[in-house]
């Protein structure tokens, strides 16, 4: 049974491990708020993972420690046991898809586990973790569905309890759950009057249905940026832990998790995964209401793939105004290139790329198309540069 002293006993036993990351004041991501950045990026292997793995793993037994532990995960949640199981001398087997991208593969290794790379995708290397761990004895440290991992996870809730002692909501990544369970376990015993709200991926809803009905469902499949929070069915202990304790759980589309990226880089200089930006995401754009109040966003990670950093960048740039593509219809003849060019240059606009191309069927035999990506400062900066093309006669068709 998870209770508070629990959680303090996390707390204790973490303290020479893991870091006491920064909160630190972010008043650009809502003008509205008053916003601050529990920062469990910057956390030992860049994840949060790393607390609820420690303290899953500081309550084995001797028998337990010797025989060794598995996991399943090709992200945080490996990491964080490769570590702790390093640092208590455990041996580590982590199962992961052969799909899985050779950095998180190399990262795990780089801690001291034992990669076992499975032939298919998630589901199958889970199987694969649970019939070593009945054939060989192995102790598997779930990623979310135990009460000593939400104990580990809950001592972010005490942190911030310490750091900012009159904090009225704090918004939360939801995955699997075992994070928004420990941290809103945490407030509400100590102070049942904050706010505590949970964000999903739009691609991955699985606790959000589940609680919208009553009873714990399964997705048929997830799509979404935040793999981190990609979770098909949540768990038993989350699932009544959250519907007692958190105030509601919503969800952001991943043009919003992309422009909450790239707004976290411009403004905090900080790098956060999809799933670690999704709490930003809701304050940004409103799901949750915090209006006026002091409320902290936990960034839960930042092991982003470089692979994909910058598509998460050029969406997050589309999401905000600060990239527009356009096409305009024109008359094929000389002079027509200039003049656009000149509009945009004169209202500040920058043209990064151009494609001309002749017209279509059922168009004029003399027209053309102009296709023109943009930089621009914002979605108001847009509209006055559309605006002016047609004041000058140019037919503007919408493409963004």
């Amino acid at each position: 049974m998870l209770t508070l002293d629990k959680i303090y006993s996390a707390k204790y036993i973490l303290k020479q491990v893991i870091r006491e990351t920064d909160v630190i004041r972010a008043p650009k991501i809502n003008p509205d708020s008053d916003i601050y950045l529990k920062t469990e990026n910057l956390q030992i292997t860049g994840s949060f993972k790393v607390r609820g793995a420690y303290y899953r793993m500081s309550q084995l037994s001797d028998e337990e420690k010797a025989k060794g532990v598995i996991a399943c995960s090709a992200g945080n949640h490996a990491q964080g046991v490769a570590l702790a199981a390093a640092k208590n001398g455990i041996k580590s087997i982590i199962c992961l898809p052969d799909g899985a991208p050779i950095s998180k593969v190399e990262a795990t290794k780089s801690y001291g586990a034992e990669v076992c790379l499975v032939k298919g995708v998630y589901d199958d290397a889970y199987a694969e973790a649970l019939r070593q761990r009945d054939e060989y004895g192995y102790t598997f440290i779930h990623p979310f569905d135990d009460e000593n991992v939400i104990a580990g996870q809950g001592t972010i809730g005490l942190e911030l309890l310490e750091q900012l002692p009159d904090i009225e909501a704090v918004i939360v990544p939801v995955g699997g759950g075992g994070l928004i369970s420990g941290v809103a376990f945490a407030i509400k015993s100590l102070n049942p009057s904050i706010k505590v709200y949970g964000v999903q991926a739009a691609g991955a809803p699985s606790m959000v249905n589940s609680i919208k009905n009553g009873k714990i469902e399964c997705l048929d499949s997830v799509s979404t940026i935040a793999d981190g929070i990609a979770v098909k069915e949540p768990g038993e202990n989350t699932f009544r832990l959250i519907s007692e304790y958190v105030d509601d759980i919503v969800t952001v589309t991943d043009d919003e998790i992309s422009a909450a990226i790239l707004a976290l880089m411009e403004q905090q200089k900080l790098v956060t995964e999809g799933a670690g930006a999704v709490s930003v995401a809701a304050a940004m754009f409103n799901k949750v209401p915090i209006k006026g109040k002091k409320t902290v966003c936990l960034l839960s990670g930042g092991n982003i793939d470089v692979t994909i950093l910058s598509r998460v960048i050029k969406r997050g740039l589309l999401m905000s105004g600060r990239s527009y593509s356009m096409i305009i219809e024109l008359i094929d003849k000389p002079g027509q290139l200039l003049d656009v060019s000149r509009i945009i240059a004169d209202l500040g606009g920058n043209v990064t790329s151009v494609h001309h191309e002749r017209a279509n069927e059922g168009s004029a035999v003399n027209g053309c198309y102009l296709r023109l990506v943009l930089e621009t400062r914002n979605y108001e900066h847009i509209e006055q540069i559309k605006k002016a093309l047609a004041d000058k006669g140019f037919k503007v068709l919408n493409n963004n």
